[in-house]
């Protein structure tokens, strides 16, 4: 089973919304939190498949992805972009009274409607990523790939640091962050936030 990493492209979009909600549980399987199944990506990720297409990379076996490192190489203009142009046909289509099967499901409702706002304590760390990979390819190094592929491209357009947000119970995630060159930047009630420089 060879896994390569490639460039995003459109034809991925529908497989990588899929792998967001397969993922979105610390790693696990999110599908029965969700009535809306692509809310969680909606969110998560496909708004940086369309703002920053040319960052965004996915690991894929035949051809087809079965995980994908996607992001942003600039939080806060990423932030100003998503509150002009992604969220307010997101706020339309799921207002707050929006019936919903879970909590779950209801946070990622109202984090639509606060939209995305960079923390104060993240601002030396100007990019972010979101990284998820199926169960098929974990334990392989593709994580650690798909990393190198994003920080290296993130070199190249000089960015000077990156970093990431993870729950504090998902203990593999915050594991694989420490392995491959991480470290803590501020640690919140629920969950991490591990930075990177890159200069």
């Amino acid at each position: 089973m060879k896994v390569e990493i490639r460039n995003y492209k459109g034809k991925d979009k529908n497989k990588i919304a899929e792998i967001c909600l397969l993922t979105g549980y610390s790693g696990e399987d999110a599908s029965n939190f969700f009535k809306h199944k692509e809310l969680l990506a909606e969110f998560y990720a496909l708004p940086y498949l369309e703002h920053e297409p040319e960052i965004c990379f996915v690991a894929t076996i035949n051809n087809e992805a079965i995980g994908y490192i996607i992001g942003t190489k600039d939080s806060v203009a990423f932030g100003k972009w998503a509150e002009e142009n992604w969220f307010p046909p997101l706020r339309k289509k799921y207002p707050l009274n929006t019936d919903y099967a879970t909590d779950f499901e209801k946070r990622i409702i109202e984090l639509i409607h606060e939209g995305y706002k960079p923390k104060p304590e993240l601002l030396d760390y100007p990019a972010h990523l979101h990284i998820d990979i199926l169960p098929v390819a974990q334990g392989q190094g593709v994580g650690k790939r798909l990393i190198q592929t994003f920080t290296n491209k993130l070199r190249e357009l000089n960015v000077p640091a990156l970093h990431l947000e993870v729950g504090k119970r998902n203990t593999n995630a915050v594991s694989f962050y420490k392995k491959v060159g991480f470290h803590i930047i501020h640690e919140y009630e629920f969950s991490i936030a591990f930075g990177m420089k890159l200069v």
